[in-house]
């Protein structure tokens, strides 16, 4: 007895303009690259107006350390707060903007809650860390997710794109409220059976 797949089955043509929506790992990199250069370009400019005003007044070495360690501070809170800040309210960094793409949310589409965009800005180096493993995840994963993106469950689309799609584009199975919206299978047509009238 053949049994047939009740679920309907996303055609190949969708599946690759699912796939296509999704930021690849280049458009990513150059991203991160650009807001990497813009972080620095502040960090080091502030520093170094710190730094020629200090050079006016005669400070101890220990205090020294202690103002550097203040400074390296400040620079990682000033990282952290940059991607936070702008992933919670616009969902592009500068650089997101410069390359068109934006950081949703997996399941609904919308924008990340501060709290979710913090959590993505301190997972950001597991994806960094083993020999760039979970960057490398974006060229296997359906959705072109590293690891950050599946743990706290966010996507990277191109600006203007859906991203509440498939969750699994390459089986083609599409989420409950788009099986709706999908024509009827074969398999899922019943036939209406239809009650003779007896006339008086």
């Amino acid at each position: 007895m053949t049994t047939v797949d009740p679920r309907p089955q996303l055609p190949p043509a969708m599946v690759a303009a699912a796939e296509s929506r999704y930021a690849g790992l280049a458009t990513r990199v150059l991203a991160f690259a650009v807001d990497a250069a813009i972080v620095n370009c502040v960090a080091w400019f502030v520093g170094l107006v710190v730094a020629v005003g200090l050079s006016l007044f005669e400070i101890p070495d220990n205090v020294k350390v202690v103002l550097a360690a203040i400074g390296g501070a400040l620079a990682l809170l000033w990282t952290v707060a940059y991607f936070t800040f702008f992933w919670s309210t616009t969902a592009q960094t500068p650089g997101n903007r410069l390359l068109r793409i934006e950081v949703r949310t997996a399941a609904t589409g919308d924008v990340l809650r501060a709290r979710r965009a913090l959590a993505r800005v301190l997972l950001l180096p597991l994806s960094v860390i083993p020999l760039f493993a979970g960057v490398l995840l974006i060229l296997v994963d359906g959705r072109r997710r590293a690891l950050h993106d599946c743990l706290v469950g966010s996507v990277v689309t191109y600006a203007g794109e859906p991203s509440r799609l498939p969750t699994n584009p390459q089986v083609g199975i599409p989420l409950a409220d788009e099986r709706a919206s999908l024509p009827p299978t074969p398999a899922s047509v019943r036939p209406t059976r239809t009650t003779p009238r007896h006339s008086p």
